[in-house]
C-alpha cells in the first residue's frame, strides 16, 4: 500500500504496532499514511489474536507535528479537492480511534500538533513525557483547530481550551498530564519497556503504565488558570482582545501581542466551534461539523496566505483578510459552519 513505508504497522506479541515514519518532516501525516493506519485498524479489529493497539513513532524528535500543510495549501489553490479528500479520510480515521473497541496506547513522544492530537486524543491511554510539545496551532495559519479540537478543547477545565485554540499555546508533558490531555507521564527512558511489557500483556496496561510512572515537574499553565478563565470568559472574540487590553498585566499583553498575529477570521471561527462542540453528545457530529468548516476555511484567503507566510516564505508576516475582527461578519461565520449537500456531508467509514 502506497504510504506503507511512512506507516510502520506490524503485530507485537499481542498488540498492533502503529509507528510513523516520516522523521524528516516531523511524522506529518500524509492521505496515504491516513489510510494505511486506517487499513490497518480496521484489519485488526477483527483479529481476535490483537488485544491492543500501541501508536508511537519510530524515530527523530516528533510524534507528530499534525497534517501535511504544503499539501492542504497546495489543494486549496486548485479547487480544494484533494485538500478535501484528505479532511475526510483524516476525520474518518480520528473517529475510527475514537470508537476503537480495544485499547488505545498512544506516545506522545515529542512533537504533538493538529493532526498529531488528531490520533492521540482518542487514544484511551495518552503517554506524555519530558519531550512532549503539545499545540493547536492552526490560527496561525488561517486554519482552525480540528481533528476534533471542537470536542477534546472543549471539555477541558474552564477556558484553558478556549485559550489553547486562540493563542496556539503549546504545553510541555507535565501541563499536559495536569490538564487531563495525557494519562499517564512516564520518562522517556522508560517508554520501551513501557511498549515491550504493553505487547506481551495487553491485559496490564494499567498496572504497567502505573509502575513506570513518576510524578512530573510543575505545570506552569496552572499558576494561569484564574487568569485565563476571566480574561478569555467570552466567546465574542472583541470582548477577549478588549478583556486583555483593560487588564494591561505583562501575561495579558503578551497573550494580546500573540493574537494580533492570528487570523481574525478563524480565531473567530474557533471560539464558535468550541461553543458548539462543548453541546454536541455525539463525536461524529463534532467531525461532521468540523468538515463543514475545513471545506470553506481552506478555499478563504487566510489559509494560502498564512501557510505562505509561517510555512513557504516564512516571513512572518501574514496580511489576514478580513484583516480585523470586526471584518468578519456573522453572515461570514454562518456561511462557513453551514450544512453541506447531503451528498457532500462528511460521513465515518
Amino acid at each position: 500500500m502506497q504510504g506503507a513505508d511512512e506507516v510502520l504497522a506490524v503485530i507485537e506479541d499481542n498488540a498492533g504496532r502503529i509507528r510513523l515514519n516520516r522523521p524528516k518532516a516531523l511524522h506529518a501525516l500524509t492521505l496515504p499514511m491516513c489510510e494505511a493506519m486506517s487499513a490497518a485498524l480496521t484489519k485488526w479489529q477483527s483479529d481476535d489474536s490483537v488485544k491492543a493497539v500501541i501508536i508511537d513513532h519510530a524515530e527523530g524528535r516528533g510524534f507528530c507535528a499534525g497534517g501535511d500543510i504544503r499539501f492542504l495549501a497546495d489543494g486549496a489553490t486548485r479547487g480544494g479537492a484533494d485538500s478535501l479528500r484528505f479532511f475526510h479520510t483524516e476525520y474518518r480515521l480520528n473517529y475510527q480511534l475514537f470508537t476503537y473497541p480495544k485499547p488505545v496506547v498512544a506516545f506522545m513522544d515529542g512533537v504533538t500538533m493538529g493532526g498529531g492530537v488528531g490520533i492521540s486524543q482518542p487514544a484511551k491511554y495518552r503517554i506524555a513525557t519530558e519531550n512532549t510539545r503539545f499545540a493547536m496551532p492552526e490560527t496561525g495559519i488561517g486554519l482552525f483547530p480540528d481533528v476534533g479540537g471542537g470536542w477534546y478543547l472543549s471539555r477541558l477545565q474552564g477556558r484553558i481550551g478556549v485559550y489553547l485554540a486562540l493563542t496556539g499555546a503549546r504545553l510541555d508533558g507535565a501541563e499536559c498530564f495536569a490538564l487531563g490531555l495525557a494519562t499517564h507521564y512516564l520518562p522517556a527512558a522508560a517508554l520501551d519497556e513501557a511498549k515491550s511489557r504493553i505487547a506481551a500483556d495487553p491485559g496490564e496496561i494499567d498496572a504497567i503504565l502505573t509502575s513506570l510512572s513518576i510524578t512530573p515537574p510543575d505545570a506552569r499553565v496552572v499558576h494561569s488558570i484564574a487568569m485565563i478563565d476571566r480574561l478569555f470568559a467570552s466567546d465574542v472574540y472583541e470582548d477577549i482582545l478588549a478583556a486583555l487590553n483593560d487588564d494591561g498585566s505583562e501575561w495579558a499583553m503578551k497573550e494580546l501581542a500573540t493574537l494580533r498575529t492570528k487570523s481574525p477570521q478563524t480565531c473567530k471561527v474557533a471560539l464558535r466551534q468550541l461553543a458548539a462542540g462543548a453541546k454536541l453528545t455525539d463525536f461524529a457530529d463534532d467531525m461532521r461539523m468540523e468538515y463543514r468548516i475545513a471545506s470553506r476555511v481552506i478555499l478563504l484567503p487566510d489559509f494560502v496566505e498564512g501557510v505562505r507566510a509561517v510555512i513557504v516564505d516564512k516571513d512572518n508576516a501574514p496580511v489576514w483578510n478580513p484583516s480585523t475582527p470586526e471584518g468578519v461578519t456573522p453572515e461570514l461565520l454562518d456561511a462557513i459552519f453551514a450544512p453541506l449537500p447531503a451528498n457532500q456531508e462528511w460521513t465515518p467509514l
